[in-house]
């Protein structure tokens, strides 16, 4: 047999050992044993055999032959890498990062090397360096096919098959910090908070100078109604780079969220001298702004945004939004030459039918309004997938349980602090206009739609038999009254950060919280609550037209607002039974009609004396965060009572599924 015959036929016999070791070790020794009878003391078969007696769990073995190959191949990166792993496996951590540190010097993109030399320095006690290490891990990760296959699936929404392949990974590799952050983004993608909050601890637990998981971190606390807790860890990534763009960006949009604008406008603004030409910076400040009263600013930050990107519907529909905003014709045939674009987004497409809409509106061609405004709702609701029956079935057990008996069995539970005031009812139905009267009392302080009855309702969620029907409510009649104390005092502790002055009340407007007003009523039993109402036609139809930033599932199709503003009158009429005279209900068309009068009976039921500056609201110059922002800094007119009639000919569907409800909807306590 010819030299080269010979070193073919024991390449072939490598490449085929090593085959094997993916499958059967034990088969893949046997002819590795074979093969260095034939050539004896060959480098890759030695290696080759060595990896499978680790895979067999024969370190020693494994060992006996690493550390002779390794003073022979003092050059081969892969087998003081296969050396390390070893001895820190056989508890040998000294040794093991001296030939990790030898194999990274050799090839410094081994991220796996990298990877299991943090876990060694962590096991010996040096964290700053186990950090830098982890840190290089993540730098040279991009090199790993693993990880960068399912980085693609990520990044192509393919999220069943990327998180298969990270769990996959990370059953082989626990430590590996950059997957670790993956996963947490797949979680978070699915709406696991809770996963990716605990997924993320650990890798910086892990890597505590790992930047990005850090900044994911306080996007995931921001995300989950903890904004002091995300502001905190924003402060950390911000005393290592002050000038970090992205953190910075961060820290505006959580101080948004607690209230505290002027400081994020400052922050958009040194931003924005950094960044002239971002059209997603100029609208986050434009929101901003408008919160805030800045009205006519909030026009010019938007209007640059337009200039920058005349195709980004969001923003032409945050002008329409503004609703005492008019476009000219210039703007209207400018927004339909982007409709007719063929490349146009979904996205800017859905927020474009919204904003023509609403400009056509205001120019009295209904009909074709409508027909934008339909439009709209159709890409929306087939986003959304909203299902009205499981709506329905939740308002039916609610009724079916929180009985009269229910909450006397429970008396004298929950935190007796008086200090919130709910406002609940359908978006568009003068929540806004209530909050922004009680705000107006030098007792109460307006905040906003604030989260954190949700986050409790999501927190009891998981604390239920989650293959129950309704593992929520399951796990809130399950509590005692500590327990429900505590769920009280959580309530105020977490809402704190809205509270901007010393006023002993404040406002909590999410609508949604209707659903949930046998949990605030056990847990904070001396809080108020108020039912905002107005005509279904009219709340209806606002709603339809309304694009909500998020939420609002409900609101996309005429028939799902019918059931829904159904199911609502049917829960509060339910309420209003076994709670008599727990809640004080305000319709918009009393308001509008006898102000003081309504204002007075509000205040009553608040415990409030009157105060003129109650009918004055319009002058509260405080921050409003939704969409009747401008609106509340006017006189109340009576002009939009019966607006919506102008489209009173396409609302069939909304007054059909109405059924009874478009008859009797002021017919409950309080609403005469």
């Amino acid at each position: 047999m010819t030299e080269a015959a010979a070193t073919g036929t024991l390449e072939q016999a490598l490449a085929h050992a090593t085959r094997l070791l993916e499958r059967d070790p034990a088969l893949a020794a046997e002819q590795l044993d074979e093969i260095l009878q034939v050539a004896p003391g060959h480098p890759r078969a030695l290696h080759l055999l060595a990896t499978a007696r680790a895979s067999l769990g024969d370190l020693p073995g494994a060992l006996a032959i690493l550390v002779p190959l390794a003073r022979t191949q003092p050059n081969a990166a892969a087998i003081h890498f296969d050396l390390g792993v070893a001895l820190g496996r056989s508890g040998s951590e000294r040794d093991a990062i001296a030939a990790l540190r030898h194999a990274v010097a050799l090839k410094p993109e081994l991220p796996q090397a990298w990877r299991v030399l943090g876990d060694c320095l962590t096991a010996a006690g040096e964290a700053e360096a186990a950090d830098a290490a982890y840190a290089c891990h993540v730098r040279h990760a991009t090199r790993d096919p693993q990880l960068m296959a399912a980085a693609v699936a990520l990044a192509e929404n393919r999220i069943p098959e990327a998180e298969a392949r990270l769990r996959e990974h990370l059953r082989q590799a626990p430590t590996d910090v950059a997957a670790i952050r993956m996963l947490a983004e797949v979680a978070a993608r699915l709406g696991r908070n809770e996963d990716a909050l605990h997924l993320l601890e650990r890798c910086l637990e892990l890597a505590p100078g790992f930047r990005e998981a850090r900044r994911n971190y306080a996007l995931v606390l921001h995300r989950g109604n903890q904004p002091e807790q995300a502001l905190a860890e924003i402060e950390r990534l911000l005393a290592a780079d002050p000038e970090d763009a992205g953190s910075r960006n961060l820290k505006a949009a959580v101080l948004c969220r607690t209230g505290d604008y002027e400081q994020a406008i400052g922050i958009y603004a040194a931003l924005l001298e950094q960044y002239p030409d971002n059209p997603k910076l100029w609208v986050s400040q434009g929101h901003a702004l408008k919160t805030a009263g800045h009205n006519e600013r909030a026009v010019a930050a938007y209007r640059r945004s337009l200039a920058l990107e005349p195709s980004f519907g969001e923003v032409w529909w945050s002008l329409a939004n503004l609703k005492t905003f008019r476009f000219n014709a210039d703007e209207l045939a400018a927004m339909r030459t982007q409709l007719a674009r063929a490349d146009l987004g979904e996205d800017d497409r859905l927020h474009l039918e919204f904003a023509v809409g609403k400009a056509l509106e205001d120019a009295g061609e209904y009909e074709p309004s409508f027909r934008h405004y339909a439009r709209g709702n159709a890409i929306r609701h087939a986003q959304l997938g909203y299902r009205a029956d499981d709506t329905s079935a939740r308002v039916r057990h609610i009724r079916e349980h929180y009985t009269r008996e229910f909450f006397a069995a429970r008396a004298g539970s929950g935190c007796p602090a008086p200090d919130p005031i709910f406002v609940v009812g359908l978006p568009r139905a003068g929540s806004t206009l209530i909050e922004q009267i009680l705000s107006s009392h030098s007792r109460v302080e307006g905040t906003m739609e604030l989260p954190e009855i949700t986050s409790i309702a999501r927190l009891l969620r998981g604390q239920g038999d989650a293959d129950g029907a309704m593992p929520y409510h399951d796990a809130l009649a399950a509590l005692d009254a500590d327990a429900l104390r505590a769920l009280g005092e959580r309530y105020l502790a977490h809402t704190r950060i809205q509270r901007k002055t010393s006023a002993p009340l404040f406002i909590d407007k999410m609508p949604n919280n209707f659903m949930h007003v046998g949990l605030i009523h056990l847990m904070l039993p001396n809080a108020k609550i108020i039912d905002a109402r107005r005509h279904p036609l009219a709340c209806g139809f606002s709603v339809f037209k309304q694009h909500f930033a998020r939420g609002q599932g409900f609101s996309y199709g005429l028939e799902d607002i019918g059931r829904y503003y159904r199911d609502y009158m049917a829960l509060m009429t339910h309420f209003d039974t076994v709670l008599p005279g727990r809640i004080h209900r305000v319709a918009y068309e009393r308001m509008v009609e006898d102000t003081e009068g309504e204002v007075r009976r509000l205040l009553d039921y608040c415990g409030l004396p009157y105060e003129a500056a109650c009918l004055r609201f319009f002058e509260n110059t405080r921050p409003v965060r939704t969409a009747s922002s401008e609106q509340v800094r006017q006189p109340i007119y009576r002009e939009g009572l019966d607006h919506w009639r102008h489209y009173a000919a396409w609302l069939e569907p909304l007054a059909s599924a109405l059924g009874p409800a478009l008859a009797g909807w002021s017919d409950a306590p309080g609403g005469e």
